[in-house]
């Protein structure tokens, strides 16, 4: 998309109303330095999120850096114990890990003394660059640490050692108001979004969509049921497998996609695959697709070629995927966990199921009541209009903006 007309695009799907608050609010902001620091610039909600919302601010007149972390082994395995603990896995961090952490952290940041040092906001997500701060404690700019992690109820021990970090912050942001934790600064929600015009949402004819079914084999004619995810234990591959094997006892003629790659920062994706290709077994009708990073139109495509769309995590901070099947009037099966909860509203948008069996009733009972599923498909596209869209997430990032750097004030207004 061409950067010069990039807000007028979005006038055309979310409202010029919204774009003109957009222009509103960033107007005093015009040349901020925010830095962004994440651990990966593919794979995962979090580099999609700011591959969009990075040039948007930009257009906005704002000055947007983007950084990543990134370490040897040792430190992936640290980190992915961090995600794991942060939601709810007792698990137990070798000191010499934690040792790892804390230097390639110290390492990173004197590769980005200066652009840090003068940040007005600094926006960390994660744990992963969390202990950046120690390196500045003397910042001049604010500092916020974004947490994606489902983290209503973090292994304790991993908490209270991140929270050392945490606590020095100027503010956090969680996604939902049952993951915030305690903290001794402000505590901000803010929702995840995805962006309509990223490859991976926008409009595919349909001999690309005809294409796509060759390609992998799926028939156009019969049901498709999709997953979408990473290959991680949280997503429960394995239980949507299970999911598919009793449906199918009585809907025989239905396909299951299991489509996902791994992320940089994740060194557990490769032995869950396994795990899923060994359930999968040689059944025809189960696709296990391992896909690069940036086969966006591909999932798109998949996406579109569905019947339902399942997310049946057990943990999840967000689930972008399921913003994204809403936003394409697929009815969506979600684990009843986290994020999912607040975009799958039961009989509007899809259902929340806690077992593979529930999961299983739910999607023999859309493939009967196919009325049904094309108007959850229409309210669910709604849904994702008034509230996911990168056009909120965006306005809310800039009202955070003006809260920290007006903090002393009891009034804030915009001419």
């Amino acid at each position: 998309m061409d950067r010069n007309n990039m807000l007028e695009k979005y006038a055309e799907v979310a409202g010029r109303d919204v774009v003109e608050h957009l222009r509103q609010l960033a107007g005093p902001l015009k040349g901020l330095r925010l830095v962004h620091v994440n651990s990966t610039r593919t794979g995962g909600g979090v580099a999609e999120i700011l591959h969009k919302m990075v040039p948007l601010m930009q257009e906005l007149g704002l000055d947007i850096r983007w950084e990543v972390i990134t370490g040897e082994p040792a430190y992936y395995e640290c980190t992915k114990s961090f995600h794991n603990a942060m939601q709810g896995n007792e698990v137990n961090i070798p000191e010499r890990y934690l040792k790892v952490y804390e230097q390639t952290n110290s390492q990173t940041a004197g590769g980005l003394e200066e652009e840090l040092q003068n940040a007005d906001v600094v926006l960390i997500h994660d744990p992963q660059p969390a202990a950046l701060i120690d390196s500045f404690p003397r910042h001049k700019g604010k500092w916020v640490w974004r947490c994606h992690i489902d983290a209503s109820r973090p292994f304790r021990p991993v908490w209270k050692y991140l929270r050392n970090f945490v606590s020095k912050y100027d503010a956090s942001i969680f996604s939902l108001s049952n993951f915030a934790q305690q903290l001794p600064h402000p505590v901000y929600l803010i929702a995840p979004s995805i962006d309509p015009f990223h490859e991976k949402n926008r409009d595919i004819d349909e001999d690309d969509l005809r294409e796509t079914c060759a390609r992998f084999e799926i028939d156009p004619e019969r049901p498709v049921i999709l997953q979408v995810s990473r290959y991680d234990r949280f997503k429960d591959p394995i239980g949507v497998i299970r999911a598919y094997r009793v449906a199918k006892e009585l809907t025989p003629n239905i396909q299951l996609i299991l489509a996902g790659g791994g992320a940089t920062d994740d060194p557990e994706g490769e032995a869950v695959l396994d795990e899923v290709r060994t359930s999968a077994k040689d059944d025809p009708n189960i696709k296990v697709l391992l896909l690069p990073s940036d086969a966006h139109r591909t999932i798109n495509a998949l996406q579109r070629v569905s019947d339902i769309v399942m997310q049946k995590s057990i943990k999840e901070g967000f689930g972008l995927t399921v913003t994204e099947a809403l936003w394409k009037k697929k009815p969506v099966i979600g684990g009843d966990t986290g994020g999912i909860r607040i975009q799958v509203i039961n009989h509007h948008t899809g259902f929340l199921v806690r077992s593979p069996e529930g999961a299983a009733l739910r999607i023999r009972y859309l493939l009967h009541n196919r009325d049904l599923m094309k108007e959850m498909g229409e309210k669910g596209k709604e849904f994702v209009r008034e509230n996911f869209l990168v056009t909120r997430h965006v306005r809310e990032y800039l009202t955070l903006i003006y809260a920290l750097l007006n903090s002393k004030k009891e009034r804030i207004e915009l001419s």
